[in-house]
C-alpha cells in the first residue's frame, strides 16, 4: 500500500492502544474482552503486525484456533471487526472456505480497506485447498457492492483477492460459476479483455442466463456494445415468449443499451414487454421515461420520473435516473447563468492578472439592466460603481402588477435595496445553505427546508444584501471568477426558503404564494428568475399547485416576449428555461419559450432566425402598457451594452 497519511498514523496509534489493552486482558484471562479490543484494532489498522501477533496469542490462550472461534460469534448482528478477526481465526484453524467467505464479506462492507492484504491469502498452496463453489460464492458476495470500474484506492485493496481468485481458476478453469463471477471482478479492476475471455468460456461451456449476463456486461465494458446486445437478445429469445422477475432486468439492460447507442426508439418495445409482464417493475417504468427523454429531450419525462418516485419511493432507480438526467442542466440541476453586459465586463476585469479586491471599476451601461448585476460587481470589487444612462421601454423598473412586496427602489436610474439587511445569523444560515448545483429540482426544494424558520423579512433582505461566498475552494473560485453565480444561488435558496414559509397555510391565499408572486411579477431582475424557480420547485413537489403556477409563469413570459420587441430582456432565455422546466404549462407557452430561446441564441450568434409562418406570439396584456418609440437602434444598443470601463487602484 502507499505511504502513511496523517489519518493512517492516527488509526495506527489507536490500533496499537487497542492491542495493548487486549494483551492485558489476555494476561488476566478475560479472553472475551481481549477479542472485543482486537476487533476494534483490526478496523483501525488491518495490517498491523502486533495485532496479528496478539490474535495468535489469543488463539493459544483459548486452546487453539478452533476453540477461539466462539470468541468471535457470527450469530445475530455481526460487527465488522468481529467478522474480520473470525476470518483470520478460521484461516489459522485451516477452514479455508469459511476464511475466504468472511474476507469477501468484509470487502463487500468496506472495499477500500486492505482486508485482502493477508499473508494467508497469498499462500501458494491455498488455491488447491479451497472448494471452487465456495470461492465462486465469495466472489459474488464481494463484487455485489463494488462500483464498476473500481476507483484506484479500493482497486489496490481488492487486488490480492482478485489474484487469489485467478489462481483458483488456474486449477478449476472449467468451473462455470467461478468463471462468470471472476469475470465480474476482473471487469471492475479494469481488465476488460480478460473479463470477456472468462465470461465467454463460461457461456460456451454452459449457455444460460448468468453467463450471458456476465458476457454482455464484459463486452459492454470492453466497448463492444453491439456484441453485448447480440448476446443478451439471444438469451432473451431463448427464454421467450415470457418475461418475468427472473429475466426482466436483462430486458431493461437491453433497452438502456439501445439508448446508450443513440437508438432509444429500439429500446422502448423491450420496456413495454417488461411492463406488460410486471406492471410495477422498479426499473422498467423509470427507464421508459429515460428513453423517451433521450428521444425528444422533453423535461416532461423528468417530471414524470419525480412523480413516479413520489408515488413509489421504493423505486430508487427513478431517483438515480432523474439525478443523472438533471446533472448540470440549467435550472434542473444548477443555477442558470447571467448574460448582462455588466457581468461580461466584470468577467473581463476579474480575468486580468492585476485585479484585486481593491480594484475600482466604473461601469457605465447605455440602458438599465437587472439591479442584481450591481450586487455581483460590488461583491467582487466593493469599491466599484455601476451607472446606467437610459431606461428602455417598457420600463424594466416597474412591476407587472401593483405589489405588496418591494425589495428594490430607484433613484432615477440608480437602484438601491428597499429592505434592510437580514440578521447576521439568518444571513449565515442562507450562506451555509445556498448551492449553485443540486441533484434534482425536488432535492433543491427539500434542501431549503432548513430556511423555513427564518423570518420572512430576513429572507427578503438577503435577496438584495447577499452574504459573501463560503470560505471553501468553490466559494473562493466564485468570488474570484463568477460572483454573479453566487448572488443568484443566494437568491434562489432565499426564494426556496420563502416557498417553505408558513407551509401550514393552504397554497391559495398563503403568504408564501403572495410573496413569490410579487417577486416573480416585480421589476425585471434576477430575483424574478429565483422566484420563478421556487414556484417551479413547488409545482414539481406539489402537483395541486401546478395550474396556478403555470398562469403566473405565463404572465412573466409573455411580458418578457412583448418587451423584447423594443429592448433587450437579459433574463428572457432563463425565463424560457423555467417555463420549459414546468411541463404542466400550456403547449402554446412552451412553444413560445422554445421560440424565444431560439431567437436569443440566433441573436447571440449575430443573426435573427428566419420568420416562420406560424411563429408563436406573446399574448397582448389585458391592460395597456406604455409603448416605446420604434427607434431603429432601440434593441441593438442595449444588447451590446455599450459599456466603458475605468480602472483605478485604491
Amino acid at each position: 500500500m502507499s505511504g502513511h497519511t496523517d489519518d493512517e498514523g492516527a488509526e495506527r496509534l489507536a490500533a496499537e492502544g487497542e492491542v495493548a489493552v487486549a494483551r492485558l486482558a489476555i494476561d488476566s484471562g478475560d479472553l472475551t474482552h481481549a477479542a472485543e479490543h482486537l476487533g476494534d484494532a483490526i478496523l483501525a489498522a488491518p495490517q498491523l503486525p502486533e495485532l496479528h501477533e496478539a490474535l495468535a496469542e489469543l488463539c493459544a490462550a483459548a486452546g487453539g484456533p478452533a476453540a477461539a472461534r466462539e470468541l468471535f460469534p457470527l450469530d445475530g448482528r455481526v460487527y465488522l471487526g468481529t467478522a474480520v478477526c473470525r476470518a483470520h481465526v478460521e484461516a489459522a484453524a485451516g477452514d479455508w472456505n469459511a476464511a475466504v467467505g468472511l474476507l469477501a464479506s468484509a470487502i463487500q462492507a468496506e472495499p477500500a480497506r486492505p482486508w485482502a492484504h493477508a499473508a494467508w491469502l497469498a499462500r501458494e498452496d491455498l488455491p488447491g485447498l479451497v472448494d471452487p463453489d465456495a470461492v465462486a460464492q465469495a466472489v459474488a458476495r464481494a463484487t455485489g457492492a463494488l462500483p464498476d470500474p473500481l476507483p484506484a484506492e479500493p482497486a489496490e485493496a481488492v487486488r490480492p483477492f482478485h489474484d487469489f481468485v485467478q489462481a483458483v481458476l488456474d486449477r478449476h478453469g472449467d468451473h462455470v460459476l467461478l468463471l462468470a463471477m471472476a469475470s465480474g471482478l476482473t471487469r471492475r479492476l479494469g481488465d476488460t479483455a480478460r473479463a470477456v475471455e472468462l465470461a465467454d468460456r463460461a457461456h460456451r461451456s454452459a449457455p444460460g442466463y448468468l453467463p450471458a449476463v456476465m458476457l454482455g456486461n464484459a463486452l459492454r465494458s470492453a466497448s463492444r456494445p453491439e456484441q453485448a446486445l447480440a448476446v443478451w437478445e439471444a438469451e432473451l429469445e431463448r427464454v421467450a415468449p415470457d418475461l418475468d422477475d427472473s429475466n426482466s432486468y436483462l430486458a431493461v439492460d437491453v433497452a438502456e443499451l439501445y439508448g446508450a447507442l443513440g437508438r432509444p426508439a429500439e429500446g422502448l418495445p423491450w420496456l413495454d414487454r417488461v411492463l406488460a409482464a410486471v406492471p410495477d417493475h422498479p426499473k422498467a417504468g423509470p427507464a421508459r421515461y429515460g428513453l423517451r427523454h433521450a428521444l425528444d429531450g422533453d423535461p416532461a419525462h423528468l417530471l414524470a420520473l419525480a412523480d413516479h418516485h413520489r408515488a413509489h419511493p421504493e423505486h430508487g432507480y427513478a431517483q438515480e435516473l432523474l439525478e443523472r438526467l438533471s446533472h448540470r442542466e440549467p435550472w434542473l440541476g444548477l443555477v442558470s447563468g447571467a448574460t448582462e453586459a455588466t457581468v461580461n465586463v466584470l468577467h473581463q476585469v476579474l480575468a486580468a492578472a492585476d485585479t484585486s479586491r481593491d480594484t475600482e471599476i466604473e461601469c457605465t451601461a447605455s440602458t438599465v439592466e437587472p439591479p442584481s448585476s450591481v450586487l455581483a460587481v460590488r461583491l467582487a470589487l466593493p469599491r466599484s460603481t455601476v451607472r446606467y444612462q437610459a431606461v428602455g421601454e417598457p420600463d424594466p423598473r416597474l412591476p407587472l402588477t401593483e405589489p405588496t412586496t418591494r425589495i428594490w427602489a430607484w433613484d432615477g436610474t440608480d437602484p438601491r435595496p428597499a429592505v434592510d439587511p437580514p440578521a447576521p445569523q439568518s444571513a449565515e444560515l442562507v450562506r451555509a445553505t445556498a448551492e449553485i448545483f443540486w441533484p434534482t429540482v425536488p432535492a433543491a426544494y427539500d434542501h431549503a427546508v432548513r430556511l423555513a424558520g427564518l423570518p420572512l423579512d430576513d429572507l427578503l433582505g438577503v435577496l438584495v444584501h447577499p452574504p459573501v461566498p463560503r470560505e471553501d475552494d468553490l466559494g473562493r473560485a466564485l468570488l474570484a471568477h463568477q460572483p454573479e453565480l453566487w448572488v443568484r444561488a443566494v437568491q434562489v435558496f432565499a426564494c426556496l426558503g420563502i416557498a417553505h414559509h408558513r407551509a401550514d397555510q393552504p397554497w391559495e391565499g398563503s403568504e408564501r404564494r403572495r410573496v413569490l408572486r410579487d417577486l416573480l411579477l416585480g421589476p425585471e431582475d434576477w430575483v424574478v428568475e429565483a422566484a420563478g424557480f421556487a414556484l417551479v420547485a413547488i409545482g414539481w413537489t406539489q402537483p395541486r399547485t401546478r395550474a396556478d403556477i403555470a398562469e403566473l409563469l405565463r404572465q412573466r413570459l409573455h411580458h418578457g416576449a412583448r418587451a423584447r420587441r423594443t429592448r433587450a430582456v437579459t433574463i428572457l432565455r432563463s425565463l424560457s428555461a423555467l417555463v420549459l422546466a414546468a411541463p404542466w404549462t400550456s403547449a402554446e407557452d412552451r412553444a413560445l419559450a422554445r421560440h424565444l430561446t431560439a431567437r436569443e441564441d440566433a441573436a447571440d450568434a449575430g443573426a435573427e432566425p428566419e420568420p416562420q409562418e406560424s411563429e408563436p406570439q406573446a399574448a397582448e396584456p389585458q391592460a395597456a402598457e406604455p409603448q416605446a418609440p420604434a427607434a431603429a437602434a432601440a434593441e441593438e444598443e442595449p444588447r451590446r451594452g455599450r459599456l466603458r470601463r475605468l480602472f483605478g487602484r485604491g
